[in-house]
Order: C-alpha cells, then structure tokens, then sequence
C-alpha cells in the first residue's frame, strides 16, 4: 500500500501532520513546499491502493486532481479551512473541513484527536495568526504564561519559515522541518534541542527590520497597500510582516506585494482583525487568488492589474458594515 501525507509547509500544515502522526504512525511519502506552493495533490500517483492524508491545502484549488485519485480508487483523507466550494460526493473521501476564520486545520485535527496533542495545536494557531483561538486551547493545558509564550514563538517562527517563492527563499525545506519535529513529542523538547528555531529567529528580526523602513504605497480609511522589492528577505518577510501590521493597527486591512522576477506581483491580504471578513472574496476577483476570509492571496498579479487591484481593496475595506 503506497500511503502519501500531503501538507502546505507553513506552521499549520506542518503542525496538524504532526499531531496526526504521533497519532496515528505511518510510514508515507511526504510531498510539501512553500506555504504558496499549494497545487500538491497533482504530484500525487494514481494507485487503487493509496491512501493520501491531505492537510491545509484547498479543495478547490486541488479539486481535478482529488477527483482524479477518488476516480482511481484512492483513499483520503482531507483536513482544511480555505474556502472548498462544492465537496465531492464519494466514499472514498473523508473530508474534515471548515471556513470559519477563528480555526485553522491544527485545530481540526485537535478535534478529530480529542485534543490528544493539544500543545502542537496551540502552536499551529499561533503560527496561523489565531492568537485567540490559541490562547482558548492553551487554557485547557493550564500552563504557566511563560510557556505559552515559547509556543507563540515556536509557532510564528515555524510559519514565517515557509515564505517564499521557492525553497531556497527558506531556512530549511519544510518536509526536512517536518522531519526535525517528528523526533519530539511535544514542542517544549523540541524547542530546547532544535538549533534551527535560533537560525529562523534570527533570520525573522534582521528581515523585519528591513520591512520596517517601507512606507505605504496606497491608503485609505480602511486599508494599506504596500510595495516590496524583488530580494528574498522581502519574499519571506511579506507573512510576518503582514500579521504584525495587522496586530499593530486591527481596525484596518493590510495588503503587501511582492515584486516577482517575471513582473507579476505576489500578493498576501489580511483582513482587519477586528473584521475578519472579505480578503478572500478580494483575491478571488482576480486569477490565481483564493484563500480565506481572514487572509487570502494572489499568487500572480500582473502589473497592469495593479490599479484595479488597489481599487478593488479601497472598496473591500473602505467603507464596511459593523458585524
């Protein structure tokens, strides 16, 4: 039997595989990248004996190939919260899914285990931006504030490792990543024994700063649009450096647009965070867009978008109904 753990490379996907194999152990080919790097299920083969764990990638943007593997005879199993659209009807798919914007697929995992390795989901909340949702499943842990604050670094140090166009853009190749956590049980062990946290930290304060010194490159009473250059600090830093403007300033949305070697922009929206709505109806008015409704992106923007995009974000957020 071929067996396939499928996940997007950033904190979430990473965490949630985590839980589920401390679980459930099994011996499968690991098939991930960069946390934009989503089309994965197509690297999948075809095989009637198959099982594919999926995690924290979209349906929607994998739908064909799902389909192709269900048509195959394909077992699998699926765990996400970006929009699905239309799920597939098949007995071959157990699809644990959900849109709300205050869970990520750590915590559907956490779920489906009972919270059995609650710890790695607090960290994948954490990684994911959702502190509350993070600071809810820590209080069950009753643990002293001190370590709740090492699962927030871990967390936003595993997610910030997973940006880039490629993974030479990273520290360290995500299924590598995923390999250096396999060997510890709970994240305080690996916290204490992993060097890679300290190299990843380091390399997050020295892009972050460079970030700091970029102004605005259009804005209204609802949001801010900003510019960055073609360098791989910039391709790393646009995730981080977007939940920190969104944690610093809540009541506005944030866009950051990373200049690509072939002209197109990359393009990373975050929702206000006091108004977890429409970043993923924004993205998906334009090609390769899609995400949630808290944080959504555009995988390639061409130049000559660049002005409908910045209209069709001052009309997203500028004016907005309360909840």
């Amino acid at each position: 039997m071929a067996c396939f753990d499928v996940f997007n490379g950033d904190a979430d996907g990473l965490c949630a595989l985590h839980q589920l194999r401390l679980a459930e152990p099994r011996d499968a080919t690991l098939i991930t990248g960069t946390k934009r790097d989503i089309a994965l299920l197509a690297r999948v083969p075809c095989a009637a004996d198959a099982k594919v764990t999926v995690l924290d990638v979209s349906l929607e943007r994998n739908r064909d190939a799902l389909l192709a593997l269900l048509q195959c005879g394909a077992q699998v199993d699926y765990f996400d919260h970006h929009y699905a659209g239309d799920v597939p009807q098949q007995p071959g798919l157990r699809a644990h899914l959900s849109a709300d914007a205050q869970v990520c697929t750590s915590m559907l995992v956490d779920s489906h285990l009972d919270g059995a390795h609650r710890a790695w989901a607090v960290v994948g909340a954490f990684g994911d931006n959702l502190g509350e949702a993070a600071g809810r499943l820590a209080a069950s842990l009753d643990m002293p504030p001190g370590r709740m604050a090492a699962l927030r670094e871990l967390g936003e140090c595993l997610n910030y490792n997973a940006y880039g166009d490629s993974e030479t853009d990273l520290f360290m190749a995500p299924a590598d990543l995923y390999r250096s956590m396999r060997r510890h049980r709970d994240p305080w062990r690996f916290i204490d024994h992993e060097p890679v946290l300290a190299v990843i930290r380091e390399g997050r304060t020295r892009d972050m700063a460079l970030a700091q010194r970029i102004r605005p490159y259009a804005q209204n009473a609802g949001g801010r649009a900003y510019i960055l250059p073609d360098a791989p600090w910039s391709r790393r830093v646009r995730g981080a450096w977007g939940n920190h403007l969104a944690a610093a300033s809540p009541t506005v949305a944030h866009a950051l647009l990373t200049t690509g070697s072939d002209g197109t922009y990359v393009v990373s929206v975050r929702a206000p965070l006091n108004d977890l709505r429409g970043a993923e109806q924004l993205c998906r008015q334009f090609p390769t867009g899609g995400g949630r409704a808290a944080a959504a992106g555009i995988d390639q923007l061409k130049q000559e978008r660049l002005a409908d995009f910045v209209r069709a974000f001052d009309k997203m957020y500028s004016r907005r109904d309360p909840l």
